[in-house]
């Protein structure tokens, strides 16, 4: 034994050595920012927007120190961060930052670093606020995993900083006050602008200076497009150039030529472009939609957008006309991609259907006039979040509110979500926190694949009948929600809570983990 004793604490040692740590600080302070030229007071990470990249290497474990400064009443003051598409296994779920479900938030003056070991992950991906509406006033940044033995990098010759293309729509007014205005008219607020890498217009609003991508003739580039709104769609092109998608949300697909595609809020698509056209200046086309553009004015899609220079063009405007995209597009259907390396699909073992649909409610547990439901269920958040009922000895869905919307299923069973079709509903991007799920049939087609589908872990779901399928090989409780933040803030949202008991035997939390719950509810109103 004492043997033991002395040779464990070195081993632990060497075990810890061996790690590839990545540390990455972000401060989270308000700052007047005028991405589209109209000056605002913004919850940001490091002063800027977007925040700043977060760059990783397959098999690193990620350190991300947050200190909250926020002092804008405006706004919300505390924060928590999730990480769009990163995996969690068990024993890490407390780091996932999902307020009320896997950690509280923490407020000003306070920190928290989570933890995240990457694994085999690679791809790009992005953090933001998870709490309330706040990723709208701008806490949002692009997190690319990057490959040293990339099975795909003969495809592309550059894939760096200048290769991110960082999509999201922008309000002027604060996210509290759009939330008030949603629950007293049932309207979604339409964005004032849509941006491309941190810079737009908007009608009657000042000529800003549109961000600019330069290449070089005969190059290709491996673009990573990431759509950051917390509402609306982007349509992308870019003029007389094709796009070759190579990846979608992480997960790496076969070549697929495209020279249009829409994207939905949440999703990430990895695109090659070769820079084959004559040498000028190209408008890359990010054509936003999201709501009836009527309701405000300040809106005009087409002037959300970037450049595309070659070396050697002027340091100017393209002198050709803004359009929508190509006349006669070739459009990226969701499925027609396949993977690069397929993974069996198994046969499921519990089978949901989910109905989506809104209410008119005055008096709905969320406070919202008009709530969305999923099964008659609007979603709202615990006091007590879930990992902590699970920790202490929730063992079915009769230990959760109704309100929760929670799903308990065993480990390691193949689970499929059926969305009931509905002609009459909206689209809803919908995302699953800590893994991902095959698509086995795509909103807009009647395919059904069960052999070689794409898994991502945002999918459109609106009137075509989606069917998703995922494994609960990693136990915890995973938010599965709109990733609209409007209407996940009004109650489109479930948590899939997996293997129980496996959760409380895997999950030992961190001391300042268990601190979060008793600061956050000890805060000022």
């Amino acid at each position: 034994m004492k043997l033991l004793a002395a040779i464990f604490p070195a081993f632990l040692a060497l075990l810890v050595a061996a790690q590839n740590f990545n540390d990455v600080t972000l401060e989270i302070i308000n700052t007047d920012l005028a991405p589209d030229g109209f000056t605002r007071s913004t919850v940001s990470a490091n002063g800027t927007f977007p925040g700043p990249i977060i760059r990783a290497t397959k098999g690193d474990t990620l350190r991300v120190t947050v200190n909250n400064q926020l002092t804008d009443p405006t706004m919300r003051r505390s924060t928590t961060l999730d990480f769009d598409g990163i995996f969690f296994d068990s024993s890490n779920v407390y780091n996932e930052g999902t307020p009320f479900v896997t950690t509280c938030p923490f407020g000003p003056n306070a920190s928290y670093t989570y933890v995240l070991p990457l694994g085999n992950q690679t791809g790009s991906y992005w953090y933001h606020s998870q709490l309330s509406l706040q990723y709208a006033d701008g806490l949002r940044g692009a997190l690319i995993i990057y490959d040293p033995d990339d099975p795909q990098a003969d495809l592309y010759d550059v894939d760096d900083d200048s290769t991110i293309w960082f999509l999201g729509d922008w309000w002027h007014n604060a996210s509290i006050a759009m939330l008030e205005s949603y629950q007293a008219t049932q309207i979604i607020p339409v964005a004032d602008s849509g941006l491309f890498n941190g810079a737009g217009r908007f009608n009657t609003g000042p000529l800003t200076e549109y961000a600019v991508s330069t290449v070089t003739s005969g190059t290709r580039y491996r673009m990573r497009i990431i759509n950051a709104s917390a509402r609306s769609d982007f349509t992308v092109s870019v003029d007389n150039h094709t796009m070759t998608v190579i990846g979608a949300d992480g997960v790496a697909t076969e070549p697929h030529t495209v020279t249009e595609m829409l994207i939905h809020a949440g999703q990430r698509y990895d695109i090659v472009l070769t820079a084959d056209q004559p040498v000028g200046n190209y408008w890359i086309n990010t054509i936003l939609s999201g709501g009836n553009a009527a309701h405000n004015l300040n809106l005009n899609a087409t002037l959300g957008r970037g450049i595309l220079r070659y070396e050697g063009a002027p340091n100017a405007e393209p002198t050709t006309p803004m359009t929508l995209g190509p006349a006669d597009p070739i459009i990226l259907n969701e499925w027609e991609l396949t993977p690069l390396d397929p993974v069996p699909v198994p046969p499921f073992d519990v089978e949901l259907s989910f109905v989506t649909s809104m209410t008119a409610n005055a008096s709905s547990p969320s406070g919202f006039n008009s709530q969305w439901n999923i099964n008659n269920v609007s979603y709202v958040s615990p006091v007590v979040p879930t990992l902590l009922k699970v920790l202490g000895g929730a063992t079915s869905a009769d230990d959760f509110n109704v309100t929760e919307n929670t799903f308990v299923i065993p480990a390691n069973k193949v689970v499929q979500i059926n969305f009931v079709p509905d002609p009459n509903n909206e689209l809803h991007p919908f995302h699953l926190h800590g893994g991902n799920f095959w698509v086995i049939k795509s909103n807009g087609s009647d395919i059904v694949n069960e052999v070689n589908p794409i898994r991502r872990d945002v999918a459109a779901a609106a009137s075509g009948g989606t069917i998703l399928r995922f494994t609960t090989d990693h136990a915890g409780p995973w938010f599965f929600h709109c990733h609209i933040f409007f209407h996940m803030n009004a109650g489109l949202a479930s948590v899939i809570a997996q293997g129980l008991n496996e959760t409380r035997t895997d999950v030992h939390p961190t001391e300042a983990w268990d601190n979060l719950c008793d600061a956050y509810y000890a805060l000022p109103c």
